[in-house]
């Protein structure tokens, strides 16, 4: 293929600007892409931590169908160059991204070791304390009353799950919770508070490799009935995790299980106060409901916002040609809201059905892991404030400025007592 590179799109959907809009502000864009010029050449990201060439810049992928065929030919799109939109140090993102930035043979491995640590008997237990913190939480949220939202619930319980898997001892929770928010939002000034953005990440990165390292280390020397200590047995075709290995997984478990989780409950409260009559259709019928309603949560949240592949090869894709190692970027919001694939996207819709969101990715090899962990957590909290605060109403939540998790950093609560 002899590269022409093409204009960059009048549409903007790589800029701080786009990322500082509501997520419903950001798909009126986002739809006229969708509608006219599914993938488009963008941009550099705003933020990137290294210096781009001339003429660089990055595919947007916002079709449903173009997401899904992105997502499975994992041979034409490579994860092992980078899965963030801007780019960042190589030590950086091999340290952060365990397998999610690699590709078989070693995703497989990885994968498989790290599947190998979530045995039955630990989901099992994982799921009984599930339903119990969520419990502790609305306890504690009534006696409290209106408060801010996401400190007093939605940034509780996952957290709580992560680093009770882990056996993270607790004085060490709120410092490692703090630093993968400082992974995802170091493009936010209020978060950076006054720090570079490579500043923030690097030391936010090394708060949670040493944390990883220094649990795997113990846990080789005194073992205990957790996950860490799952990992560093786990064993397969007599391969195991090394302690490099294992720090950068808990570096993915920190921020991919507290973030995402923590977004969409608070998406969830968020579109329930919205959507009053959803809201009385699961209450009403919780049980036989919340099969399609919890998946509904996961689409309409859409956490995860972005997520890059590199081609290949020089192939086709949305009607443009994309040459070998240009950067193509899914925008799963987008996909999650395309009208092809969705009835009244806009609308909440506790019993829609079928829901092939890609809140978990658009299948293939790098499938989200965590995705039974998370509709776990999102059936028992949700549960516990129908039952208990049936009246909660969700005020304005304040958003951060990032490109890749959908992160709100306070959401007002009013309980209605």
């Amino acid at each position: 293929m002899v590269r022409t590179r093409p204009a960059y799109d009048p549409v903007s959907v790589g800029s701080l600007d786009f990322w500082a809009l509501t997520p419903r502000e950001r798909d009126r864009r986002l739809r006229t892409l969708r509608d006219e010029r599914p993938v488009s050449w963008q941009r550099p990201a705003e933020g990137s931590m290294l210096p781009q060439e001339d003429g660089a810049g990055f595919w947007a992928v916002t079709r449903h169908a173009d997401i899904q065929a992105v997502s499975k030919a994992p041979a034409d799109f490579c994860s092992g160059q980078g899965v963030m939109i801007e780019d960042v140090p190589d030590d950086i993102l091999e340290a952060a991204s365990s397998f999610l930035a690699t590709d078989a043979p070693r995703h497989t491995a990885l994968r498989r070791l790290v599947s190998a640590a979530f045995t039955p008997r630990q989901v099992r237990r994982i799921d009984e304390q599930i339903r119990d913190q969520a419990r502790r939480i609305v306890d504690e949220l009534i006696e409290v009353g209106d408060c801010d939202f996401v400190d007093a619930v939605a940034r509780r319980l996952p957290m709580w799950t992560i680093y009770e898997m882990c056996g993270l001892p607790e004085e060490h929770r709120l410092s490692a919770a703090h630093a993968a928010d400082g992974m995802v939002s170091w493009s936010d000034e209020e978060v950076r508070a006054g720090r570079e953005p490579a500043e923030l990440l690097n030391d936010s990165l090394i708060t949670l490799i040493s944390i990883g390292i220094e649990l795997a280390e113990d846990r080789r020397a005194h073992p205990r009935d957790d996950l860490m200590t799952n990992l560093v047995q786990a064993e397969v075709a007599g391969e195991k995790l090394t302690d490099e290995d294992i720090a950068a997984f808990f570096v993915l478990l920190s921020v991919a299980g507290n973030d995402t989780t923590r977004n969409t409950i608070t998406r969830t409260v968020q579109a329930l106060t919205e959507f009053p009559d959803q809201r009385a259709i699961l209450a009403q019928d919780f049980e036989g409901t919340i099969g399609t309603a919890v998946e509904e949560f996961v689409r309409w949240a859409s956490p995860v916002m972005t997520f890059r592949r590199v081609a290949t090869r020089d192939l086709e894709l949305g009607g443009q040609l994309i040459a070998e190692g240009d950067w193509v970027v899914m925008y799963y919001a987008s996909g999650n809201r395309d009208e092809r694939v969705f009835t009244d996207p806009h609308r909440f819709d506790v019993r829609r059905a079928p829901n092939p969101h890609v809140g978990f990715g658009g299948g293939g090899p790098h499938f989200c892991m965590g995705n039974v962990l998370a509709k776990t957590q999102l059936r028992a909290i949700v549960g516990e404030l129908l039952r208990r605060v049936p009246d909660l109403e969700a005020g304005e939540p304040v958003q951060v400025v990032g490109n890749f998790v959908d992160g709100v950093k306070a959401m007002p609560c009013t309980l209605h007592l």
